[in-house]
């Protein structure tokens, strides 16, 4: 591989793997949040012990998480430079912003939340971890921002072959903003909400702690059954919009290779990239008119169309994502969704008909659903990316014109190997860390207790 495909290599790794972090971070701070305040209205100390002890776990997660998002910053000096020199005066202000508040709001009140048990009144010690959960969520809005300015760039000029920002206000409510934000903001609490669940049940179907498990499995339930039907809304919204912004990443997700109108969803379909051929086809009628518009009818344009369009806008080139990628990605996020919107349903009904029966067999489905939303975040991440390629820039820069040109393929395969060997062990160190904990299931107040059958 060149300097360019090593340098996307480790910019996709060292970004997949931190964003194995950012969801449960986004997660687990809320609920955390809502634990306590419980606690602080009702006066049931088991909502303390369930704030300290899924607190304990949130701080684990946020403390690796922090680490493996810092080295990402530095990316884009060392092997992406050209890319940096051509949009870094807007790139670089929602970045800088997030730094110098969000991220010093979230440090300030962990602190605060941390060592002010039995010493801060406990209104103010609430707000601590409320103050928190709004640091991490606003933390994600600037990424977004800036990340959004790459899908569709608004608010600019290009001047001497830069580009230079002329409306904050316009780069801030980006269309694009309102639509990823929420859609991954929500998907953080649906993972903190599984991540719950699923140890929840390890602990009920073990009989421990069985008043405090059922609390947690009821409060994570509850938000995720809540945050899973937003999520899906969401991405119904931010599909809508990719036809508009992004017609060739829709066509890619979709394998749409002609233009249709009414436009047909595809079920299954085999692309040769190579060939432009596509020998295997089955589809469902207007059905992707309708996720597109809302009507059986609209014209969704096909790659064919879409590429000479390109060509004839930008010039030579092939401007075709890798729809291999895309399609399964797509597929995977989706079909993972509904899969998790129906188990927190069973979840839901669980609670509700069953009355936490430990014998049911159901329960045992919900001890492996801490995964799903993993999968559901990573590809959903996959997709973004990789269906907005040849461009870095949608539109302005493309990527083979984005990276470092006088950094040697050896040194970007000589950090790619370091960075994936640390970052590996952190990931081991944090699951480590967080199955010893879980297992435990001890907070500071009060032991495990195992419950005879």
């Amino acid at each position: 591989m060149d300097a360019l495909g090593l340098a996307r290599s480790q910019f996709a790794i060292t970004t997949v793997y931190h964003f194995f972090f950012v969801p449960l971070t986004l997660g687990l701070a809320v609920l955390t949040a809502i634990m306590e305040t419980i606690y602080v209205v009702k006066g049931d100390e088991t909502y303390k012990d369930m704030a300290k002890f899924w607190g304990k776990l949130f701080l684990i997660n946020f403390a690796v998480g922090v680490v493996t998002g810092l080295v990402q910053e530095f990316q884009f000096g060392m092997n992406w430079s050209d890319y940096s020199r051509f949009v870094g005066d807007i790139f670089g202000a929602p970045l800088a912003i997030e730094g110098l508040t969000s991220f010093f709001l979230e440090a300030t009140f962990i602190g605060l939340w941390v060592f002010g048990w039995e010493k801060l009144p406990k209104k103010v010690h609430a707000l601590a971890i409320w103050m928190v959960a709004l640091g991490s969520t606003v933390s994600a809005l600037w990424i977004l921002v800036a990340n959004s300015f790459m899908q569709h760039p608004v608010g600019y000029a290009v001047e001497n072959g830069r580009l230079v920002m002329t409306n904050f206000t316009e780069l801030i409510f980006n269309p694009h903003v309102w639509t990823q934000f929420p859609h991954t903001v929500l998907s953080g609490y649906v993972t903190g909400s599984f991540f719950i669940i699923g140890i929840s049940v390890y602990h009920l179907v073990k009989k421990q702690k069985v008043d405090f498990f059922t609390k947690s499995f009821k409060v994570a339930t509850i938000f995720g059954l809540f945050a899973i039907l937003g999520v899906i809304g969401v991405g119904h919204a931010q599909a809508q919009l990719m036809v508009k912004q992004q017609p060739m990443k829709m066509a890619a997700a979709e394998g749409l290779y002609e233009t249709e109108d009414p436009a047909s969803l595809s079920l299954f379909t085999i692309y040769d990239q190579e060939t432009n051929e596509v020998p295997v086809d089955i589809r469902i009628p207007h059905a992707l008119s309708l996720l597109a518009y809302n009507t059986l009818t609209g014209e969704v344009k096909g790659i064919r169309e879409l590429q000479e369009e390109y060509t004839a806008q930008f010039g030579p080139g092939n401007y075709v994502p890798n729809v291999f990628m895309n399609y399964w990605s797509f597929r995977i996020m989706v079909g993972v969704g509904f899969l998790m919107a129906a188990l927190i349903f069973l979840a839901f009904f669980i609670w509700l008909k069953l009355k936490f029966k430990l014998k049911s067999k159901w329960w045992y489905l919900l001890i492996a659903v801490i995964g799903l939303p993993y999968l559901a975040n990573t590809t959903g991440w996959l997709l973004t990316e990789l269906g907005r390629q040849p461009w870095v820039v949608y539109g302005l820069l493309k990527t083979q014109d984005a990276v470092s040109p006088i950094v040697p393929a050896g040194f970007v395969m000589t950090s790619l190997g370091i960075f994936t060997v640390l970052y590996g062990l952190l990931m081991v160190v944090d699951v480590f860390l967080l199955f010893k904990f879980a297992r435990d299931g001890s907070t500071e107040v009060a032991p495990v207790q195992v419950e005879k059958a």
